[in-house]
């Protein structure tokens, strides 16, 4: 089993598979992820949230029929200030941490900073990246305040230590929902080869934050600023608020 480094530099890696089944009729000639998030595609928020945070090497997982549109849209990324960006393809829907498992040769061995490609979210999180750097191995995942908490992975609380993460609850033990960024050493890929299907037949990227819980490697902070998905209808429509209010406020 690998024992990283997580202080190296990590590479980025956004996950824009899937059908975006939730999302259609707007998916059915589309990739989700290329959708308009108020004056951008979707997949430019995840994007910048990673070189925001000094990220210079970024893999994308994309999937479904439009994979090729991802390259017509982002090219080699320098529009980013990126020398290249990575792509790989995911086939059907495995879940999370099926199609994180596709980046372990981008990954070679170092750190990976994950973010989904529906995520929208206001502040840097460079801060939090030079955490998990600072923490030297194991994982960080950040947490947000949520009103739906019955959509996301949730933290449960023993105090201010979590104890568990449970996939879409019925009766959620909080309301801080896990967002979808997570940071994790190689050992990540070797905690995926021990996944067996959910329920749903999918991979979950729970059960790979939890296995880092049990380890007693897993930290978490709570974001400040707002967060939101972008796989429903109404959660694209929130952001798209989210984004042009910030756009107003800033004079843009």
């Amino acid at each position: 089993m690998h024992r990283p480094d997580a202080a190296a530099a990590p590479k980025g890696i956004i996950l824009a598979g899937g059908l975006g089944t939730r999302l259609r009729p707007l998916t059915k000639v589309t990739n989700k992820h290329l959708l308009p998030v108020y004056d951008k595609p979707m997949i430019y928020y995840p994007l910048e949230t990673l070189c925001s945070a000094g990220i210079v090497e970024i893999m994308i997982v994309t999937g479904g029929n439009s994979a090729g549109e991802f390259l017509r849209l982002l090219g080699n990324g320098a529009e980013f200030g990126l020398r290249d960006i990575y792509y790989t393809y995911q086939e059907g829907e495995g879940g999370i941490a099926d199609a994180l498992r596709l980046c372990e040769h981008f990954a070679e061995g170092g750190p990976v900073v994950v973010v989904l490609g529906d995520n929208i979210i206001q502040e840097n999180i460079a801060p939090y990246v030079a955490k998990f750097r600072e923490q030297g191995a194991g994982a960080r995942i950040l947490l947000k305040e949520v009103d739906d908490a019955r959509r996301f992975g949730v933290a449960a609380f023993d105090g201010e230590r979590i104890v568990a993460i449970e996939e879409k609850p019925a009766q959620p033990k909080s309301s801080y929902a896990v967002t979808g960024i997570y940071m994790y050493d190689a050992r990540v890929f070797d905690y995926i080869r021990a996944l067996s299907p959910s329920a749903r037949g999918e991979f979950e990227i729970t059960d790979v934050n939890n296995r880092y819980l049990q380890d007693g490697e897993l930290r978490y902070d709570v974001m400040k600023g707002w967060w939101s998905d972008a796989g429903t209808f109404e959660s694209l429509f929130r952001a798209n608020q989210l984004v042009a209010q910030e756009r107003r406020e800033r004079g843009r």
